[in-house]
């Protein structure tokens, strides 16, 4: 892509066709997928009445929700599913535009801590090097090769006991990098070639904020992980001094960066730099900190580590890619995620994949890198006035962000293996502790949104998310007989059986398609300029219950001792949880500072403690 193809006059009409297509007939991408369908209309609409009774604040709001339902159903909603269906057969995916789109390009805010994601890694396996350079050089050679793999069709495809997923995400995790629209509206560049093998490319590295460029391969062959470290080694040694921290503008407003990004790349200098990092494979910040606890872990991946005042992790970041590692001073490591282009799955695998290969002994690190003449190449910015006070100003909207946080991190002393042995899904015990808690944290307060759990919908061809609306009556009457001391343990045992059970009819649905929220987006969406707003649509429970005051989510690697995003909502909580590790479940809790954050976390150890006793004690019993 050119230079002046960055310069950001408007968004191309094309941009998502110019990233090249999987490559079809091999391992990874030969699965043929069916289109994400559309829900049967009064299907999804007695779905919606039975999800909105619990977030209704009286019969009498309830009573009207389900009057303005029924209308929609009877007047406009008939015509607006047809309009939909012809969408769905005139198109390879009818939600894939309006969800790039309003979920996340028409977003403006800082990605940072809004939409981008982080995992923390476990330690460098004791085989290797216990060295920054050498944890750096690891992951570099490692996602180096899995990307090689990845454009050869080598990989085995995601895949559940269903069968294969999509694996359409993964051409935006290597090459490519967000953009920010200069009209409101974002989208991504891909530099990837047409059938490319992954045996060439660079790779961007940060430290002290100055950008190197590191090529990656070497006549058609991938660096070894000794030539990596050669040239990291030579980064850590050559970046002293004071280098200008433009990385922390792609932290700002999207609206304010987009400017800056025009300022910036009015020096056909900096245009090159730009190129360069958003056409890198993927980019590693070696950031000047060492996080010794889980929270510092956490806190450092999530936002960047702040010094004196000074957002320095930031500022030694590209937050616009999509894959960033970053290793620390100390050697611990994590990754940080650009959510727009990819959901978490692919990056799991990715991460995953990457430190099962080097925690293994036999892994093929390469040659050594004796012969090696390589050295990374600088790319200094040109500094302007303008640039180095859009630097000033993003520094303290970033600071500002960072302080606005609060995040909570806990661990129950049990986990998956207990909670198969009561015979009861995990994933759905999980969610129903966070209910518990979250009703304690409340006390008699009326419930002022719902809660969102993500299931993948990539069972079918170019398929992302569902919403599972995990608030059910059922939920709320187990909750309700925790703390209702005439109610006895078996009841509340049969209560929360009801609860998980419908759970997973729920999670299973939206899996197969068959959820509320992005159908109702859809339905809004073919509305025709001046035609009338269905009355359901502004509704007050209708809005409620996708107002996400606790937006939740579960990934696992064995890999992550720690992972998290941030809330959607200013008065609510973000939960990331795990539910792999036979003993124990992790949960993440981030939220604004005002927010109970620690009360919350108090609350969902409390929780766990009780559910568990539900079961253990039932079991002591019978001894």
């Amino acid at each position: 892509m050119s230079t002046s193809a960055i310069r950001l006059y408007s968004r191309p009409t094309t941009w998502k066709a110019a990233a090249p297509a999987a490559t079809h007939g091999t391992k990874t991408f030969s699965a043929e997928l069916p289109k994400l369908p559309v829900a049967n209309l009064s299907d999804t609409l007695i779905r919606l009445k039975q999800s909105l009774e619990p977030i209704a604040w009286s019969d009498e709001e309830y009573a009207a929700v389900c009057k303005k339902i029924d209308q929609f159903a009877a007047e406009q909603g008939p015509e607006l599913q047809q309009r939909l269906l012809s969408r769905a057969e005139e198109t390879r995916h009818w939600l894939e535009e309006w969800w790039d789109d309003d979920n996340y390009f028409a977003y403006r805010d800082s990605v940072v801590v809004n939409v981008s994601y982080y995992y923390g890694f476990d330690e460098q396996p004791p085989h290797l090097q216990q060295t920054p350079a050498a944890r750096a050089a690891g992951l570099a050679r490692a996602a180096m090769i899995f990307r090689q793999n990845l454009k050869r069709g080598l990989m085995e495809p995601d895949s559940t006991k269903e069968g294969p997923l999509c694996m359409d995400t993964y051409r935006w995790m290597f090459d490519c990098c967000r953009i920010p629209g200069p009209q409101g509206l974002d989208w991504s560049v891909s530099y990837a070639k047409e059938n490319d093998t992954g045996n060439s490319g660079h790779i961007i590295v940060f430290r002290n904020n100055r950008v190197w460029k590191v090529e990656a391969a070497d006549g058609g062959r991938i660096l070894s992980t000794a030539e990596f470290e050669k040239q990291i080694r030579y980064i850590y040694e050559n970046s002293n001094g004071t280098y200008p921290g433009v990385g922390v503008l792609t932290a700002s407003n999207r609206d304010v960066w987009a400017k800056d990004y025009g300022t910036l790349a009015s020096s056909a200098h900096n245009a090159e730099i730009l190129t360069a990092i958003q056409s890198a494979a993927f980019v590693i910040s070696l950031e000047a900190y060492k996080p010794s606890t889980s929270l510092e872990h956490s806190r450092a991946l999530w936002h960047g580590s702040v010094t004196e005042g000074v957002p320095t992790g930031l500022r030694t970041r590209w937050v616009d890619k999509p894959v960033e590692f970053i290793v620390y001073d100390n050697v611990v490591s994590g990754f940080m995620g650009e959510h727009s282009m990819m959901d978490g799955t692919p990056t799991v695998r990715l991460c995953d994949d990457v430190l099962n290969m080097l925690a293994d002994p036999a892994f093929d690190h390469g040659p050594p890198a004796v012969l090696s003449t390589r050295t990374p190449t600088p790319l200094d910015w040109e500094i302007s006035p303008a640039i180095a006070e859009a630097i000033a100003k993003a520094d303290g909207a970033a600071l500002e962000l960072i302080e606005s946080q609060e995040l909570g991190y806990l661990l129950t002393p049990y986990g998956k293996a207990a909670i198969k042995k009561f015979g009861v899904s995990p994933d759905s015990w999980a969610q129903m502790i966070v209910q518990l808690a979250y009703r304690r944290l409340i006390g008699n307060e009326r419930r002022i949104g719902g809660t969102y759990e993500a299931a993948t919908t990539r069972k079918f061809d170019k398929g992302r998310t569902e919403a599972i609306r995990v608030v059910t009556n059922e939920s709320d009457a187990w909750v309700a007989s925790m703390d209702n001391p005439e109610i006895g343990t078996e009841e509340r045992k049969k209560l929360l059986t009801a609860a998980t059970k419908k759970h997973v009819e729920l999670a299973k649905s939206a899996g197969n398609g068959q959820g509320i929220d992005r159908h109702l987006l859809g339905l809004k969406k073919v509305l025709k300029e001046g035609e009338n707003i269905p009355e359901l649509f502004s509704d007050p429970v209708f809005l409620r219950s996708s107002y996400w005051v606790l937006s939740t989510s579960a990934i696992f690697s064995k890999h992550f001792p720690v992972y998290g995003w941030g809330e959607v909502v200013p008065d609510g909580f973000a939960v990331a949880y795990m539910t792999g590790y036979d003993d124990r479940l992790q949960y993440t809790v981030t939220s604004r500072k005002e927010m109970p954050n620690i009360k919350f976390c108090e609350e969902i150890a409390k929780a766990a403690t009780d559910i568990y006793e539900l079961f253990s004690g039932a079991e002591r019993s019978r001894l």
